[in-house]
């Protein structure tokens, strides 16, 4: 049997469907697994323990040309099921035009007819994760673990160190990083000399490096990061501040993350990768609701409670109160706990 799972189109949706990837690959353990979801994040399905085969569907085409190349792609693969995350029109669409038997996902109004098994949807809002683990009980499906977990693969660390080495970070120095932007929008985003201020302190006190990172959408807020500090080398004692935002492709992030002691990120992407990969995480929620996305785990979530949260907007159209008002000293308290959690759990001085 040939069985695949069509992932979420978001890097933390990917992330946060990590669990039912290990419970499809467990209850299917004889048969091929297949992963398909965005070209882009293929280094991060081919990470995936017990995948057999990943299929990079094409995002440089748009409208019913994306449609029509995505049900080429998985009608040429043969599969006999698909388990769709997405809970799109469109996805269960593709699955049916690519003449797969069986197509099974949360039921919707508009698509529950083109699924030949739709699973209820839970009855109220839960935590992401557990929305994609309703999904699995609804097919009868055993989870494995709750809990998003990922494995660096070794080649990926090595190109995220010789890029360290290129920015004169030596191997024994420890990391936090730091992910100053959001894909979702200016609202999600904790202010630039903020984190500047936070990561001089960090890098002071514990002499560790701080490297921020993200894709090449948020380098305004690095530049903005790197005007903000006191010195060009951004830290005393040994750390500094390394900007190596637009500059890591997503094996070389995966690579840097697994090298952190702790994290430090808006709701996004890169902190969800961070918590799967064991690191400590700090994350700094405003317009977004952490009961939904929170990174699972033993991580810090830090929120003002203000009447007009969680509102989900891309920009905030007041003064922007759930962000503005979680101090500098609470993120940088939280992300020294972490790395003392880091320390204690390791047994280690650094990752």
């Amino acid at each position: 049997m040939r069985v695949l799972v069509r992932t979420p189109n978001w890097l933390g949706d990917i992330v946060m469907a990590l669990p039912v990837f290990a419970a499809v690959r467990a209850h299917y353990a004889d048969d091929v697994v297949a992963l398909a979801g965005p070209a882009a994040f293929t280094p991060l399905l081919e990470a995936v323990a017990g995948v057999d085969q990943v299929v990079p569907l094409r995002r440089d085409l748009r409208g019913g040309r994306a449609r029509r190349a995505e049900v080429t792609q998985l009608r040429d693969g043969r599969f006999d099921a698909a388990v769709l995350l997405p809970n799109s029109f469109g996805a269960a669409w593709v699955a049916r035009t690519a003449g797969i038997p069986e197509r099974w996902g949360l039921a919707g109004r508009w698509r529950r007819r083109l699924l030949s098994r739709p699973v209820p949807r839970p009855p109220s809002r839960t935590h992401q994760v557990d929305e994609y683990l309703a999904l699995l009980r609804g097919l009868g499906v055993e989870e494995v673990t709750s809990e998003p977990s990922l494995q660096s693969p070794p080649g990926m660390v090595a190109s995220a160190r010789r890029l360290l080495e290129a920015s004169g970070v030596a191997a024994d120095q420890p990391l936090v990083g730091m992910a100053p932007g959001a894909a979702y929008g200016y609202a999600k985003r904790w202010r630039p000399d903020r984190y500047a201020r936070v990561a001089e302190r960090v890098a002071r006190q514990s002499g560790a490096v701080v490297v921020l990172v993200g894709s090449g959408h948020d380098r305004d807020a690095g530049y903005a990061i790197e005007s903000s500090l006191v010195s060009p080398e951004g830290g005393t004692g040994g750390g500094s501040v390394v900007n190596l935002i637009g500059r890591t492709d997503l094996a070389q992030l995966i690579g840097l993350l697994a090298c952190c002691r702790a994290f430090v990120s808006s709701d996004s992407g890169p902190m969800h990768l961070a918590a799967a990969l064991g690191v400590p995480v700090t994350a700094i929620f405003g317009p977004t609701d952490d009961r939904l996305t929170a990174p699972v785990g033993r991580h810090e979530v830090l929120t003002h409670d203000v009447w007009c949260r969680p509102c989900f907007f891309r920009d905030c159209p007041i003064d922007h109160r759930c962000m503005t008002r979680i101090s500098e000293d609470r993120v940088f308290e939280a992300v020294a706990r972490q790395m003392a959690l880091s320390v204690t759990s390791t047994g280690e001085t650094g990752r």
